[in-house]
């Protein structure tokens, strides 16, 4: 029975929330009272595979015993779940073009800084050849409305689903289901599980393995969300759970497969790092520990290895115009992929890397800047420092000192700070990730 092991781990994650200094020390206390739970209450951990299922589930107890310092996040995403009960369902279906396949069932998205050179005709319905202008957006992407959609969708789901799972409002439940059944379970609206036309360019190449990230920066959000609707959420059925088991599968087996899913896997800054980090998560999430183990054991020396300099510093992301979104981007990516390694018995935040590197130091790199304790000094054309706060929470909660340290001088980002409610790194900054 679950509840007897959560019994256990209850008041070692209650202590490290209060370590942390995210909670009060009346948290910790209302905790405590799993003790005095009668042994035939019905209760699951959820199997996530980002997220600590355990700690999700004493959250909920403390959310739902009162804890003060958890209602103005949980207030904060109601708001935010409440809006996401009139938006949507969103489909592949929506967007007026076909894909080069010719099936709208296909999810497709536009490289952004290439250009018609002629009007777009019956003939000519692109505006072919199309012309590269490095860093200037061909705003004619937003028409394609499928990576618009997607992330309003990824977005919702995640939403509902906590706010259901915190205060059992069936409503939440019932509209993240049919958000999910619409874009990944109905025949009529579903998308096929591939990824073979991201940033496409026009009359050039029909998908590029750099556009796989428009799923891999936040699908593994998609995952623990139905690891906590199958919890029993009403309104998410068996038979819901084994079309996503299905979608899952078949995208894995894309992802292993095909040649643009090779060409990012060989990236070797951010997009690797997030390629790694959605194939482990989805290997966990269909049942298949040994191989998630593997691909996080290999981003030991694959990953860290190539991309943290001795000082923590990411020499990769450094070299940017937004030197510290792709820094704090990145580290999305590593710290959540060391959160699916505690699921699988590998400690990556603590391997070192031969030049003496480290997950916690990278992370420490960030701190000066994101605390206003110093100045960034690398070129960043709009530093925003909260774009740091959720990889600096999960150092802190993984027992980095500095930043547990850091935690209290941290800028709030805008929306507020779900941590204590969503414990797994977030990008924060509105940039699109590439």
């Amino acid at each position: 029975m679950e509840w007897e092991t959560f019994v256990k781990r209850s008041r070692t994650i209650a202590a490290l929330i209060l370590v942390a200094g995210l909670v009060t020390p009346s948290a910790a206390a209302a905790a405590r009272t799993a003790d005095q739970a009668p042994a035939s209450r019905s209760f699951r951990i959820p199997a996530t595979v980002v997220l600590d299922g355990y700690r999700m589930a004493l959250t909920r107890e403390l959310v739902r015993a009162g804890v003060p310092s958890l209602q103005a996040p949980l207030t904060e995403l109601r708001t935010q779940a409440d809006a996401d009960l009139t938006a949507g369902p969103w489909s592949v279906m929506d967007k007026p073009q076909l894909p080069p396949s010719n099936d709208k069932h296909d999810y497709l998205s536009q490289a952004p800084y290439w250009w018609p050179t002629q009007p777009a005709t019956a003939a000519n319905p692109w505006g072919c050849p199309y012309v590269q202008k490095d860093g200037v957006r061909n705003p004619a992407i937003d028409d394609i409305t499928d990576h618009a959609e997607r992330g309003e969708m990824f977005n919702a789901v995640y939403d509902l689903t906590l706010a259901w799972y915190y205060t059992g409002d069936a409503a939440y439940a019932q509209r993240a289901a049919l958000d999910l059944r619409t874009w990944f379970v109905d025949p009529a609206t579903r998308m096929n599980p591939s990824l073979d036309y991201t940033q496409f360019i026009p009359c050039m190449v029909s998908g590029r393995g750099i556009g796989i990230i428009d799923f891999s920066q936040q699908f593994t959000d998609i995952l623990d969300a139905v690891a906590l609707l199958n919890t029993g959420a009403p309104g998410w059925s068996a038979s819901d759970n084994a079309g996503m088991t299905s979608w899952n599968k078949q995208f894995l087996t894309w992802l292993q497969t095909s040649k643009n899913a090779s060409d990012e896997a060989a990236a070797t800054n951010n997009h690797g790092s997030f390629f790694d980090m959605q194939e482990a998560a989805l290997a966990l999430a269909t049942g298949q520990p040994a191989l998630a183990r593997s691909i996080v054991v290999t981003a030991e020396t694959k990953r860290l290895d190539d991309q943290i300099a001795a000082g923590g510093g990411l020499p990769q992301e450094l070299s940017r115009t937004r030197s510290f979104h792709y820094s704090t981007f990145d580290l999305v990516a590593l710290t959540r992929l060391a959160m699916i390694g505690r699921h699988v018995g590998v400690d990556l935040w603590h391997y070192t890397t031969p030049g003496g590197g480290t997950l916690f130091k990278a992370v420490d790199f960030v701190v000066p800047a994101a605390t206003g304790q110093a100045a960034w000094t690398y070129p960043e054309l709009q530093f925003q420092a909260f774009a740091a706060d959720d990889d600096i929470h999960a150092a802190a909660d993984a027992g980095d000192r500095t930043a547990r340290a850091a935690v209290a001088h941290l800028q709030t980002p805008p929306g507020g700070d779900l941590w204590l409610l969503r414990p797994a790194p977030e990008q924060l900054d509105p940039i699109s990730g590439s």
